[in-house]
């Protein structure tokens, strides 16, 4: 199991689930974060940092947002297991999921 993150992070990313997160293993894509689902130790710690209560544990996340279950491990597929997001910095890309949203808060 993992966290995942969903679409109240699009064209937000706070990034202070970034600051929380004690294994680095949230990584930043062009318009939204991934938790990267091997790298996740699920600490819960980026979950109450998160000002737009988009992380949810992977069983609990709400159905209108549960294709980001999917989306946030087949980010990875290419990219792989980096072993650190710090390391990486921004990839530049989306999930064609999110890449495909309107802008979102407008």
């Amino acid at each position: 199991m993992t966290y995942i993150i969903a679409q109240p992070c699009v064209d937000v990313k706070d990034k202070a689930c970034i600051e929380e997160c004690p294994v680095d293993c949230i990584y930043e894509g062009e318009r939204t974060l991934y938790i990267h689902p091997d790298e996740c130790v699920d600490c819960g710690a980026c979950e109450p940092v998160c000002p737009t209560e988009a992380i949810f544990y992977e069983d609990d996340v709400p159905e209108q947002w549960s294709d980001y279950t999917a989306a946030n491990a087949e980010f990875f597929e290419e990219l792989g297991s980096p072993g650190g997001a710090a390391k990486l910095g921004k990839t530049g890309k989306d999930h064609p999921l999110i890449a495909a949203l309107p802008p979102q808060g407008e």
